[in-house]
């Protein structure tokens, strides 16, 4: 009976794990350049529209920057905030927001800080083509919630 229990167990186990997997994006073929100025453009746009001094960075999955835009007065901080935002939500495959909320919440969301690259700053989004990451969009510049309609504008321009 121990046995059997045991298996149904493993069974279960390897069920979860499976769909614990199949809910995480994988990645895909790297972001190129043409690609990435699309991004950028898309991003850029949204911006200009709401006249928001950002930074833009988009990274490859792997977190290393492939372009890069900086609208006139952007504050100078905003450079590297927008390529550590693109660069964590690359690696981790998440948004920043999501690191966002989990500090905001406190208690165990606080092992968020020994996260080595997370940003937790909203404005930081995946960039997935036929629902896998080739990359990620990072803003920076404005209050957090805008530096994320920036990247999510970026980040639509491939639906």
């Amino acid at each position: 009976m121990r046995t059997f229990i045991a298996g149904i167990v493993l069974i279960m186990a390897a069920t979860l794990a499976s769909a614990t997997q199949a809910q995480v994006p994988q990645y895909g073929t790297s972001i190129d350049l043409e690609q990435a100025r699309k991004a950028i453009a898309a991003a850029e746009a949204e911006a200009k529209k709401n006249s928001w001094p950002v930074a833009i960075a988009v990274v490859d999955q792997h977190g290393l920057l492939v372009a890069f835009g900086k609208l006139d007065n952007t504050q100078t901080g905003s450079v590297q905030i927008a390529i550590d935002k693109a660069a964590s939500a690359a690696m981790y495959r998440r948004p920043t927001k999501a690191f966002q909320d989990a500090l905001a919440a406190g208690g165990a969301g606080l092992r968020v800080l020994n996260l080595r690259g997370a940003s937790t700053v909203e404005g930081g989004l995946p960039i997935t083509v036929d629902g896998k990451i080739i990359g990620a969009i990072g803003v920076s510049g404005v209050n957090a919630d805008q530096d994320g309609m920036v990247a999510k504008a970026g980040a639509d321009a491939f639906k």
